[in-house]
């Protein structure tokens, strides 16, 4: 690992940043071949996609950093990582029943874990060539130029839900007081507010961390906020991966937003 603060993590950064290029490269591939899909025993789908992007992930970070451990929702677990310092924390292709679909709002996500912080986050739409990167205490960026989450509130706020969510109810109580705006991938859904696109997003059922490391981290370099739905912060690369829910928000609407979680809430 590099030690010189000045120059904290460049190395990973640069290895991160190249290697979803060449995953979205081999992924852009296979989405004009053609991919086979099955059902995992969840009934979620998961394609050769996946596992391409998470082999090249994987091939890539095993051989530049070998001491890194390692989490992703396509490799058997190993608990090894528990004891590691720092955990690569991957999801290959966060919103596969968009890729399936061919809806542009699905994203390869990866975090740098340290002692259960992020310290890099990258999450990468293909279709779109949206790359957002952030690094602990340097900012947000997408595709190279600086982002910050909205700085002040319509009277409404903008909220980027799960299509599924929104197709189960989830949403109705909160259709009135916000405009919800169905979108793919809470990854992608993160990087949205972290880009000021929506005033926030959440999730109040359980998510994996590989859903939400490196978004947290985004929005958190945007000015923005990120916990679970009763204000708590997250600890990753914990035994069990599940959290119980997701809130990320800018700052203005984070007041407002929580306030329409506990009315339902309660």
């Amino acid at each position: 690992m590099a030690t010189n603060e000045s120059y904290e993590f460049k190395e990973e950064f640069n290895i991160l940043c190249q290697s979803a290029k060449k995953a979205r490269t081999e992924l852009l591939k296979i989405v004009e071949k053609g991919f086979s899909k099955t059902l995992k025993a969840n009934d979620d789908p998961v394609t050769t996609g996946d596992f391409t992007v998470n082999n090249i992930l994987q091939e890539e970070f095993s051989k530049h950093f070998p001491e890194i451990g390692w989490l992703s929702e396509e490799t058997r677990d190993n608990a090894d990582r528990l004891d590691k310092e720092f955990v690569w924390i991957v999801d290959p292709i966060d919103g596969t029943k968009e890729f399936v679909m061919g809806i542009p709002e699905y994203s390869i996500s990866v975090a740098l874990v340290r002692k259960g912080s992020p310290i890099l986050g990258l999450i990468l739409n293909p279709l779109r060539d949206e790359m957002y990167t952030a690094i602990k205490g340097k900012g947000a960026f997408l595709n190279e130029k600086s982002i910050r989450v909205k700085e002040t509130l319509d009277e409404k706020p903008t909220i980027v839900a799960s299509r599924s969510e929104i197709k189960r109810g989830e949403f109705e109580p909160f259709e009135n007081v916000s405009k919800v705006v169905p979108t793919g991938s809470i990854a992608y859904k993160l990087a949205l507010v972290a880009a000021g696109k929506a005033d926030g997003t959440f999730s109040l059922g359980p998510k994996n961390e590989w859903d939400i490391a490196a978004g947290c981290l985004i929005v958190e370099e945007a000015g923005g906020k990120v916990s679970n739905k009763y204000g708590q912060d997250f600890k990753f690369n914990q035994k069990d991966t599940l959290v119980n829910s997701i809130v990320g928000t800018s700052k203005a609407a984070s007041e407002q937003i929580f306030s329409m979680i506990q009315k339902v809430m309660n």
